[in-house]
């Protein structure tokens, strides 16, 4: 293979490796032609851009056999020898593990504009490649809409929800790609088949029940290990760093100052949301989190296990169960939780950490587990004195928070008890259906 041809399919394997954009593909120019001849780069980017075929990004094949004939690529490579080592174009390789998934094989950003059916200019754009969006301020310019619901302590929860645009996208890619992945035993959070009831009666009749919450699960996971799990999947670097983008969020500083001061984040708090991070609202961010804490659940399972206990995390909760023994280990196992939490990149919420024996009320998730799962006592008195007055008085009388569909919200609470408990709930239910709607 002669010197030129070397050069040529160094400089179409760079080409292919990044966005198609005359941006991208100048850079990628300078970096295998040297930074001299910018004038005969740029010719030759023009040339490839205007010669592109309709199903772009184009063949390495055709791509080098572009390159050999154009004269600017001619005039700029002469007296460059090239490496020996001839580069090959990105290509879809998936982690062992993940080899026998069905996911979409998509080797370049120029494949996943093509999969969404937008242009490469959107792509670049939906996911933030020039870091714009922690900056602007301009809200027809932003991705997301901002909104605040107040906590019972603290500042309030920020919740990014993803305009129509960029909601299609994220959850085009958790179907076909996200939900492909499998996610721990242990995890039963969004996950299809399990729930949080699925993870209560693993704890069900314990001596001791545990809980521990894990502070900010959403945005104290790491873009690193997002972009980790993408190449996981099979998408080169450059290709995961695009889906990287299209599923995280960058909030600017002038969202918070929406807010009263009393009740604003403090200004770390502000910079880690400025920063590039899963936002809460978008529909790819609980899969993400869950693949993301992969290593901590394992971790945290056999960690369980040597302590002869149960563990299950729904999204940010962690539950730990056992007997009398487990019971007089307590402390030492929290401090082992808590340092292998950490060394995975997460933080505790100490004050909302629960250690609840056997006698007295043990929940999980709002569910009681005490001998076996079970709807509290006061949450059930509650709705079936909603239920009664409803029947009585009419359901105008009890639905004091306006909600829009308030049937559907109390068939909701009435189907939940049934799930948890299908006698109390068989009450409930003759209740609801005497009410006259």
């Amino acid at each position: 293979m002669h010197a030129r041809e070397r050069v040529a399919r160094n400089l179409a394997a760079a080409f292919l490796a990044d966005a198609w954009t005359s941006r991208a593909l100048l850079k990628q120019a300078a970096t295998v032609l040297g930074r001299r001849a910018r004038t005969l780069q740029r010719r030759l980017v023009a040339e490839l851009i205007e010669a592109t075929p309709d199903d772009y990004p184009p063949s390495p094949d055709w791509l080098v056999a572009f390159l050999l004939r154009s004269h600017p690529f001619n005039q700029a490579s002469k007296n460059r020898r090239g490496a020996h080592v001839v580069l090959t174009p990105p290509r879809f390789a998936p982690a062992e593990r993940f080899a026998s998934l069905d996911v979409p094989k998509l080797a370049t950003p120029g494949d996943l504009a093509q999969w969404l059916d937008i242009s490469i200019d959107q792509l670049d754009w939906l996911s933030d490649a020039r870091r714009q969006q922690g900056r602007t301020d301009i809200p027809v310019l932003q991705h997301y809409r901002y909104s605040f619901v107040p906590k019972r302590n603290g500042p309030p929860r920020l919740i990014e929800a993803p305009k129509p645009k960029l909601m299609a996208i994220q959850r085009r890619i958790l179907h076909a790609i996200l939900d492909a992945a499998p996610v721990h035993d242990c995890a039963h959070g969004f996950v299809a088949g399990r729930s949080c009831l699925s993870a209560a009666q693993i704890h069900a009749g314990e001596h001791v029940v545990m809980t521990v919450d894990l502070k900010d699960f959403f945005l104290n996971t790491r873009m690193s290990r997002v972009h980790a799990i993408f190449r996981s999947l099979g998408y080169p670097w450059a290709l995961a760093r695009t889906l990287t983008g299209l599923c995280s969020a960058s909030t600017p500083m002038s969202v918070f100052a929406r807010l009263p001061p009393a009740q604003r984040h403090d200004w770390l708090t502000q910079k880690i949301y400025q920063a590039p991070h899963l936002p809460q609202g978008a529909p790819t961010s609980p899969a993400l989190a869950n693949l993301a804490a992969f290593r901590l659940d394992m971790r945290l399972a056999v960690l369980a296990r040597a302590y002869g206990a149960h563990y299950t995390r729904y999204a940010d909760d962690l539950a730990f169960s056992g007997d009398h023994a487990f019971a007089t280990k307590t402390s030492a196992f929290l401090t082992a939780v808590e340092s292998i939490t950490h060394d995975e990149g997460f933080l505790l919420n100490s004050r909302k950490t629960r250690i609840m024996r056997r006698g007295g009320c043990q929940r999980i998730t709002g569910i009681v587990v005490n001998d076996h799962v079970n709807v509290p006592r006061t949450a059930y008195d509650e709705l079936k004195a909603i239920l009664y007055n409803c029947r009585k008085n009419g359901p105008d009388t009890q639905n004091r928070a306006g909600l829009r569909d308030f049937r559907a919200h109390l068939e909701g609470r009435v189907a939940w008890v049934e799930q948890v408990n299908a006698l109390r709930g068989q009450r409930l239910r003759r209740i609801f259906d005497e009410i006259r709607w």
